[in-house]
């Protein structure tokens, strides 16, 4: 079966983008990683975004931005899986390249939150009838996940400080990072109180963004990183909290990243950084417990303990993670994968983990838990 190496990317800082649109956006990425790549142009473009439909009209964003970046007649197409968009398409780019039929594809994630107007339609990952209508978000979905955990555990909130510390930190020495400002544990717990017990150090921020990443099983096409996917896979869960016989366990994510060992031949001691999707302090816990770098009940140790910080144990949010490098949803799982390349290639500049390494895990859900993609990265 054939490798699948990196051949290319670009990023925009993740911020407000009010003088530009998404084809604009999308095109910028597209070209830039195409020239710094070995292409003049891919196989296929996949495209990942959530709310362009609610928030932008606009419906069809494959040809949109094929269109833009000057590449007509280019296959071309958009693929969905709520917060996870970008990890679903990179899955279905890994299984186009391993399958053998393509040679390069790209990749572009692309987002504009429009601020407070994108939380409703953010609720949409959710199950309509039972939670939509009954007022839920995916706030107070996990605040009553992370309620539950804490009760469940017998947990203190401050315990989970680090996981805002630590992402805040290395977002400061990240220049495509959105909130580049230092956090204390104890500014951690006096930030304001979202949805109790989430507090704003809790949650990722709205953001615009856009990624592109492009994709080749054609070692000539490599970028010379050596960086390559190795496995790709994807679980699902119930989409009603209500019908899972333990919400705690986020069993999507086990299912995912046990697919990925098997397929692999590692396992999570091997991973040497986690890039985890921390829209949520709970979810970046439950994802470290769930991957199998933690016991169940115990993912806020590896915080607290300061594991997870850049030249620790398991460091993860390496570039600011989701909470501080920002969430720009569709185009977020670009963001990680990019950030995984740089420091697998040793490029990470002043967020390069400071120790020989091989192996990145990276994780990125859609809905609280229902999606769940793990992508395995490797040199």
């Amino acid at each position: 079966m054939p490798n699948v190496y990196t051949a290319g990317s670009s990023l925009l800082p993740v911020q407000k983008q009010a003088d530009q649109d998404l084809a604009s956006m999308g095109a910028l990425v597209l070209s830039k990683a195409l020239q710094e790549s070995r292409l003049e142009r891919p196989d296929m473009l996949i495209v990942s975004n959530m709310l362009a439909d609610e928030l932008e009209s606009q419906k069809h964003l494959g040809p949109l931005i094929a269109s833009a970046a000057g590449l007509p007649g280019l296959e071309a197409f958009a693929v969905r899986g709520a917060m996870a968009g970008g990890a679903v398409a990179l899955r279905t780019a890994w299984l186009a390249l391993m399958s053998g039929q393509l040679e390069s594809v790209a990749i572009v994630g692309v987002e504009r939150m429009h601020g407070s107007e994108a939380t409703p339609h953010l609720a949409k990952a959710l199950h309509r009838e039972s939670e939509q209508s009954a007022g839920h978000s995916m706030i107070s979905i996990n605040a009553s996940l992370m309620q539950l955990y804490l009760d469940h555990y017998q947990v203190a909130h401050d315990s989970f400080a680090n996981f805002a510390v630590n992402a805040h930190r290395n977002a400061c020495s990240c220049s495509h990072a959105v909130l580049q400002k230092e956090l204390t544990a104890a500014d951690a717990m006096q930030s304001r109180l979202i949805t109790a017990p989430i507090r704003l150090s809790d949650c990722s921020p709205v953001c615009d963004g856009a990624a592109a990443l492009i994709l080749t099983n054609n070692p000539d096409l490599a970028d010379g990183s050596g960086v390559q996917l190795l496995a790709s896979e994807i679980a699902t869960d119930h989409i009603q909290f209500a019908k899972r016989p333990d919400p705690l366990a986020l069993e999507a994510a086990r299912v995912s990243a046990n697919k990925v060992w098997q397929r692999s031949g590692l396992r999570a001691a091997d991973i040497d950084f986690f890039e985890v999707h921390d829209a949520f302090s709970i979810m970046a816990c439950l994802c470290l417990e769930a991957a199998g770098f933690a016991e169940r009940g115990q993912g806020w140790r590896l915080a607290l303990e300061a594991d997870i910080f850049l030249q620790g144990r398991l460091p993860i949010a390496t570039h600011g993670g989701l909470k501080a490098r920002g969430h720009p949803i569709g185009a977020t799982a670009i963001y990680q994968a990019i950030e995984i390349a740089r420091q697998l290639s040793g490029n990470a500049g002043a967020n390069q983990i400071q120790r020989p390494i091989r192996h990145a895990l990276m994780q990125s859900i859609g809905g609280a838990g229902t999606t769940l993609v793990t992508n395995l990265f490797g040199v």
